[in-house]
């Protein structure tokens, strides 16, 4: 498996010219495949799901990512941090798990 990088698409652009918040810092997900015999994918949200952009997804060791294909659709579950996904040619479920730790004001010793 090796490093998955994308170039910047008309999406992309569009959250650096109107300030939208596409890229979060420290949101621990879990991203399901819906099928058979798939794998769960977890780790760090990098990237939010968005219509007509891709989700990316930092594994824990921090030089993989995960990458979809583009966003059809979002749903959410109402009441829960829970997210159904339509791709081009996928669907997943997205579960937020929490934020890490900041480690402002934590003692060495």
């Amino acid at each position: 498996m090796g490093i998955f990088r994308f170039k910047k698409d008309k999406a992309h652009l569009a959250c650096r010219r109107q300030r939208h918040r596409c890229y979060h810092e420290g949101v621990l997900v879990v991203l399901r495949k819906l099928g058979r015999g798939s794998r769960a994918v977890s780790g760090r949200l990098v990237r939010a799901p968005r219509k007509g952009s891709v989700i990316v997804i930092e594994f824990s060791d921090g030089l993989h990512e995960y990458v979809t294909t583009p966003v059809k659709r979002v749903l959410r579950v109402v009441g829960l941090d829970v997210f159904f996904i339509e791709t081009a040619n996928s669907r997943y479920r997205l579960e937020i798990r929490g934020r890490e730790q900041s480690l402002e004001g934590a003692s060495s010793g």
